[in-house]
Order: structure tokens, then sequence, then C-alpha cells
């Protein structure tokens, strides 16, 4: 999809999605998906077969046994996981390393993870959920490429994100929430995930939606994932106010986050 004209215009460039991305965004979408060639694809760009093995075999995933290549990744954790882990090493790399950038690349891991976990505990678009999670945070690496002294101060200024976004207006324009999702729209990603990524902000913040959106499961989530993260005795709160506006099952809701919550510290336990 194209970048919004009001975007453009700002003269912020958003960067093209990697030819292996794309290869593997026509693979999935095939009703029956060819796990050979997609293991195949992954491994014939030998970087980045590299880094989805180095991510797998990470205390992230806490396996018990050392992954040696990408199919037998997806023996262990299934398609979609190994998809999304080759995404989060895609859109890495189509940013300049940064030590400021480290942080974000370490959080859209975990939260994607949990997204995509809890998704499908609900049975949601657990890839929808799992790319929302990766990808909420990568307007910050757009502004940070286009202009990294300004924005690494603003990094460091906010105290939130919802400073943050102010920081952005003020400064650029434009905030990470918006160029997100328009990274999201120009990489491909589905309505509800690329809903998420534009409003995860003032979701996460309010524990409301807009009124304009629609798709709002996968931002329920997002705010789910975040108050599991970050403060997990406030789960119950947050569940309690994004559910009901999701049409989501609140008990369920709560079940499903402790379950993951519990996965990811038994594998990071397992991993150290």
């Amino acid at each position: 999809m194209s970048v919004q004209p009001e975007l453009r215009s700002l003269e912020i460039d958003i960067p093209s999605q990697p030819e292996a991305l794309v290869k593997l965004s026509l693979l999935l979408a095939e009703d029956d998906v060819n796990l050979q060639a997609v293991g195949e694809l992954i491994e014939s760009d030998m970087a980045l077969a590299a880094a989805v093995l180095k991510a797998v075999n990470s205390s992230l995933y806490g396996l018990k046994g050392r992954v040696q290549s990408v199919l037998q990744a997806v023996t262990y954790l299934g398609m979609r996981e190994v998809a999304a882990i080759t995404f989060e090493m895609g859109l890495r790399a189509a940013f300049p390393p940064a030590a400021e950038l480290e942080p974000l690349w370490q959080r859209a891991a975990r939260r994607g993870l949990v997204m995509g976990r809890l998704g499908q505990r609900l049975s949601l678009d657990a890839w929808a959920a799992h790319s929302a999670g990766l990808f909420e945070e990568c307007g910050k690496a757009v502004l940070f490429r286009h202009a990294p002294d300004h924005y690494g101060s603003m990094l460091r200024a906010a105290g939130s994100d919802v400073e943050l976004v102010t920081l952005e207006k003020t400064g650029f324009g434009v905030s990470h929430d918006a160029l997100g999702a328009a990274l999201c729209e120009s990489w491909g990603l589905g309505p509800a995930a690329v809903a998420s990524v534009r409003h995860h902000v003032a979701i996460q913040a309010e524990g409301r939606f807009p009124v304009q959106m629609t798709r709002r499961a996968i931002g329920a989530l997002s705010a789910i994932a975040k108050v599991l993260i970050d403060d997990a005795e406030r789960l119950d709160e947050v569940a309690a106010a994004v559910a009901p506006e999701a049409d989501l099952d609140q008990t369920l809701a709560l079940r499903g986050a402790r379950a993951v919550a519990e996965q990811l510290a038994e594998a990071l336990g397992r991993g150290r």
C-alpha cells in the first residue's frame, strides 16, 4: 500500500519491505503453506537465517536443545512464530544498528510473542496479533533514522509514550504511532494490525478505544500485553477496561494472559 500523502510530504522516509519478506508474505498467503519452501527461502539469505536462528535459540524461547536449521525451528515453534521472528529480523535490518534502538527491538520481540500466543489462546488472528506487537514501536525507529540526535534527545526527555507523542508532533509534525501504522501498511500487514499500531498509545494510556476504530481485538491484546510485561499487578484492571470494548471475554482474556506469562517465565528461566 502507498504511504499517506500527508506523511510523504514530511520527507520522512519509510523503509521498503525487504525482498525476502515480500516473498515470505506471498508464501504465507497460500492456503496450503509449503513449509519446505518457507524454510528454504529464509535459509537462502544467510544473514537473515543466522539472525533467525540466533533469536530462536535465545532465552526468550527457552528451548531444551539448540536448533540448527530453520525447518527444525518450525518443528519446535511452529510456522507462525518462525515467520514472525523472520519479520522481526527483517524489520531490524531495515534500520542502521543503534544502541538507542536496542531496547525497542527487545520489547518488540517479547511483546510480539506475548500478543501472538494470547491471540492464539483467544481464537483471534494470532499472526495479526504477533505482527502488531513486533511493529508497535517501529515508528520510533523511523524517526530515529530520520534525525538521530534530535530524536534521541526526545526519547531521553519523554517520561511516557504520551509525552513522546506530543514532543514528536511538535518537532516533526507526526508521531511514531502514525508513522508505524504507515510502515505496517506499506509492508502489507492486515488492517487489524495496522489499527492496533496506529492507536496503541491512546489505548494503553486511557484504556479506551477511538470511536473510529472498528477492529479492536488486537488493540486490546496490545494493552494487555503491555501491562502484563510492565506492571502485572494491574492486569485485572486493564483487562476489565479493554476487554468489553473489544468484545472479548474478560475471564478468558485474563486466563490466557496468565498462562502466556507462565510460559514466558518458564522459557526465560530455562534459557538462563
